[in-house]
């Protein structure tokens, strides 16, 4: 099957073979390669060949030609960071924090990700993954065209490998494009609130071997923070999993300068996300590391916290993923392009630094980057075609608008 996109008002986000790369990094996030009035082919599910539409000579037949005047083509979104299976909404508390109480005072007094478990606990198999797929549908609508789901909100070990046979049930769908990471040491459960290392051990010693015979998880991830998991307790469980081959990418710095970023370097993470709280040594640390430092500003967002300081990572020359963090709790929506808007009118990142954010940097903090991110011969057709728009700045600037006509996928 090759069907050929035509009179594209702007193709974007391309790269030529012998211009190849996995990620920009500071400076460069600021260009965005692009072809106005161009046209893309693609054939079986995957790019074929792209040009300007004035140079545009092919012998070849198509089996189908689409007009796409006006209208704009660029990569899905690839949101490396969701926590998008989950038992029930926590509409509760967002009003407990609209009324004064922090974070953490919810999770003190069973509220938090411990409320999340303990609904999860109380759901079938059956019925989380008919309200997970529901959900991963909504979320491609938007535009994401490959995802990371975490556990996390299980926090014993049947239930944790529940949410992991889901996220293997939503992968084997074939919708899009999926990783999993293994989540357990997300908070403490009540019964191990003074048993630290019991909780752990459990991780260690009965989890991680059955999640990795199941072949259950690709990463690793840990939520190290302040009232959560220690440095020490973090190293403990990282190491543990690089035994089973599991990657760490783990949670950072959302709510204090916790060491997240320093542990998570030390064992070489595909990237350490939130990094609401930076500082020098952070930034230095990153830059002699390969650690893609992943923003969610959709959690801060709706926690009403400080934003992440994107312009510091810029500025330092390093590269920024972005993610929608989506999960009951803090950041209730998959909704990337709102997240682009955020990046652009609370962290100051323009346009073009955010969509290479969530396409380019975010396929690489996934490990994608040979299939995802860019419009690329010989990648999979992965892509959105815009309404019509008068720019891509539009995007972020008409937040409230559904800009995305067409999604097109190829798993």
């Amino acid at each position: 099957m090759r069907t050929l996109y035509s009179n594209i008002k702007q193709l974007v986000q391309i790269e030529k073979n012998q211009e190849k790369k996995n990620i920009v990094s500071g400076e460069d996030m600021k260009k965005l390669p692009s072809i106005e009035n161009a046209w893309l082919c693609v054939k079986d599910g995957k790019i074929e060949n792209f040009g300007e539409m004035k140079s545009f000579e092919s012998t070849s037949q198509f089996d189908e030609e689409i007009d796409c005047s006006g209208r704009t083509i660029l990569p899905t979104w690839i949101d490396s960071h969701t926590h998008l299976v989950f038992a029930h909404s926590r509409e509760q508390e967002f009003v407990d924090r609209i009324l004064g109480l922090s974070y953490e005072e919810i999770a003190n007094r069973g509220g938090g990700i411990l409320n999340s478990a303990q609904k999860l606990n109380e759901m079938s198999e059956q019925e989380l993954f008919d309200i997970s797929l529901a959900r991963l549908h909504n979320v491609i609508d938007m535009g994401t065209g490959a995802i990371e789901i975490k556990s996390g909100y299980g926090l014993n070990t049947d239930a944790e490998l529940k949410m992991l046979r889901v996220i293997k049930r939503l992968k084997e769908c074939k919708l899009i494009d999926i990783k999993s990471s293994f989540l357990a040491a997300h908070a403490y459960p009540l019964q191990y609130r003074e048993n630290h290392e019991g909780y752990i051990k459990l991780i260690i010693d009965e989890m991680l071997p059955r999640v990795a015979g199941e072949g259950l998880a690709d990463y690793i991830d840990v939520f190290c923070e302040k009232g959560f998991f220690s440095v020490d307790e973090t190293d403990r469980i990282l190491s543990a999993g690089a035994k089973f081959g599991l990657k760490p990418k783990i949670h950072a710095n959302q709510l204090y300068n916790s060491g997240g970023v320093q542990v998570g370097v030390k064992h070489h993470a595909i990237s350490v996300d939130h990094l609401e709280t930076m500082g020098v040594d952070e930034i230095e640390c990153l830059k002699k590391s390969n650690t893609i430092p992943t923003l969610l500003p959709g959690a801060a967002f709706f926690l009403a916290m400080h934003y992440q300081p994107a312009r510091m990572l810029l500025d330092a020359g390093l590269p920024v993923a972005l993610a929608s963090d989506y999960n009951p709790g803090s950041c209730p929506s998959g909704n990337m392009n709102f997240v682009i808007s955020l990046a652009c009118t609370q962290m100051k990142m323009t346009p073009q630094e955010a969509i290479n954010a969530c396409t380019i940097n975010a396929a690489a903090a996934l490990e994608m980057s040979e299939t995802h991110g860019t419009i690329r011969v010989g990648k999979k057709a992965n892509f959105m075609i815009t309404k019509p728009i008068p720019s891509i700045n539009y995007i972020p600037y008409a937040f409230g608008e559904k800009v995305i006509d067409e999604v097109i996928f190829n798993v």
